[in-house]
């Protein structure tokens, strides 16, 4: 019996939130498959994880404008099969608030539409159990750190 191949990849991706007069407003992605994401991608070589995020964030939405809550930091794992190799893989996630317009993205190739919404509409609309996971901890970090101070 022939040994499947294994492959192993890291990808960090950002949940990316701006603050509304009700709180906490989430941008999640449409992918071409149909599923509702966050903005997410591979670790380019050389490159550290908030490299990382703040590259896909910006080649996928255009936003440049990213303040990251220092403490957050949580991963999923899943698997699956690529050309007879299995793919083992892990994405980072990271929080990061913008000032960013609702109307201010500029979606890539890569996605079909983008929405921001409130936590419970977020939490409907994302796709994948661990992706709201993410989210409810993601929530959770935000809430516990409190309303920005004005500068």
């Amino acid at each position: 019996m022939a040994r499947r191949k294994v492959r192993n990849v890291l990808s960090c991706g950002t949940v990316v939130y701006r603050q509304d007069d009700d709180g906490p407003v989430y941008l999640l992605l449409q992918y071409p498959g149909g599923h509702w994401d966050f903005p997410k991608g591979h670790v380019e070589p050389g490159e550290s994880e908030e490299e990382t995020t703040r590259r896909e964030v910006e080649e996928e939405t255009g936003i440049t404008d990213l303040d990251f809550l220092p403490a957050f930091r949580e991963s999923i794992h899943y698997s699956y099969t690529h050309n007879d190799t299995l793919v083992k893989k892990k994405v980072v996630f990271r929080v990061a608030r913008t000032a960013v317009r609702p109307d201010g993205i500029r979606l890539s190739h890569e996605h079909i539409g983008h929405e921001w919404l409130i936590y419970r509409k977020a939490m409907e609309r994302t796709t994948y159990e661990n992706a709201r996971d993410i989210l409810r901890a993601a929530h959770a970090a935000i809430l516990a750190e409190g309303p920005p101070s004005a500068s």
